[in-house]
């Protein structure tokens, strides 16, 4: 598991321990907001930290990070912090959605994560999402559609940090991987 990875799950469990509690503010927090607080959206230090996300928001957001899959090319061995790719399920017309889910644990009988309407934050199978949202609000069946993050590099770039070379006599040398090297000038500028 990678940082990112262990960063999702933490955030999973977050909102998860949010919904058990009697408060308001959580109530009025989309589900938009939710997944994509989970998949790492907002630099906040929270769940309550952040402006919510309406569904015209989420249709930007769909459309500037995401692309369309079809349900054939979601992976069957998937879990969302051994791999790099980010998917979710979304109900209604992408262009003004009823609902997103993250897709977490494929191998799971609830694969999915998202806020429900009534009962809060959880996992669900696709059924009971379908059950959900399916024939409500205007979302038909031909209403579910399913998009991957986009990655404009890769998430992982695997690096070998340092070579230490040393010599007979004691002396040694510290090579850095120039990829490393060049990603901590980059973010020493921003």
């Amino acid at each position: 598991m990678d940082h990112e990875g262990l960063q999702i799950i933490e955030k999973i469990d977050e909102v998860t321990r949010m919904c058990a509690r009697e408060h308001p503010i959580y109530e009025q927090i989309s589900n938009f907001s939710i997944a994509l607080y989970v998949l790492g959206f907002f630099d906040c230090p929270d769940l309550m930290s952040f402006d919510d996300v309406d569904a015209g928001a989420a249709a930007e957001y769909l459309k500037e990070h995401f692309v369309q899959v079809s349900p054939d090319a979601l992976p069957t061995d998937y879990h969302i912090s051994e791999s790099d790719a980010q998917y979710l399920a979304v109900f209604g017309d992408p262009a003004f959605p009823e609902h997103f889910a993250v897709l977490v644990d494929s191998r799971s009988t609830q694969p999915y994560f998202s806020k429900l309407k009534f009962f809060g934050s959880g996992f669900d199978s696709l059924d009971a999402l379908r059950q959900e949202f399916l024939g409500k609000d205007g979302v038909g069946e031909g209403d579910l559609a399913f998009f991957r993050r986009k990655r404009a590099i890769p998430a992982r770039i695997p690096t070998l940090g340092r070579i230490y070379t040393i010599r007979k006599d004691g002396d040694y040398a510290v090579f850095e991987e120039q990829i490393h090297k060049q990603r901590k000038e980059a973010n020493a500028c921003r």
